[in-house]
């Protein structure tokens, strides 16, 4: 997997065709075309092909190019290209982002309860009258 990279929707929607998101998809991670080649065992014609429209790409290749680069350009230029609302679409929680949140939650829940604790204790230490303030 690559490192992260972001392409905005209105970049994707400026493609003209699939073979343009690919070249975004690469570009936007500051890659050449070559160590995408080299890393996924890619032959230089074929890459050339995909991004001039000449060759169809199989969506296990497509997945890998978009897994290398960090980025899904090319996916999101094809739902732009069908019709879909890119502004409207995210991404599924995975079981770790999930359990993450719900933690995070919990902690924030936890935090919170401890601050009244110690508000109450603090109160309670002067004398003053939890009910009073």
């Amino acid at each position: 997997m690559g490192i992260p990279s972001e392409v905005t929707h209105v970049e994707v929607m400026r493609k003209g065709s699939l073979g343009a998101a690919i070249s975004l998809c690469a570009e936007a991670a500051g890659l050449e075309p070559k160590a995408i080649q080299t890393d996924l065992k890619l032959d230089k014609a074929q890459w050339s092909r995909w991004e001039s429209g000449q060759e169809g790409i199989v969506w296990p290749k497509l997945r890998a190019v978009m897994d290398r680069c960090g980025n899904d350009a090319p996916l999101l230029w094809m739902l732009h290209d069908r019709g879909y609302d890119l502004s409207s679409l995210r991404k599924r929680e995975s079981e770790t982002e999930r359990e993450l949140r719900e933690v995070r939650e919990q902690l924030a829940r936890e935090q919170a309860e401890r601050a009244i604790e110690r508000k109450l204790l603090a109160e309670v230490l002067t004398g003053r009258s939890p009910a009073t303030t």
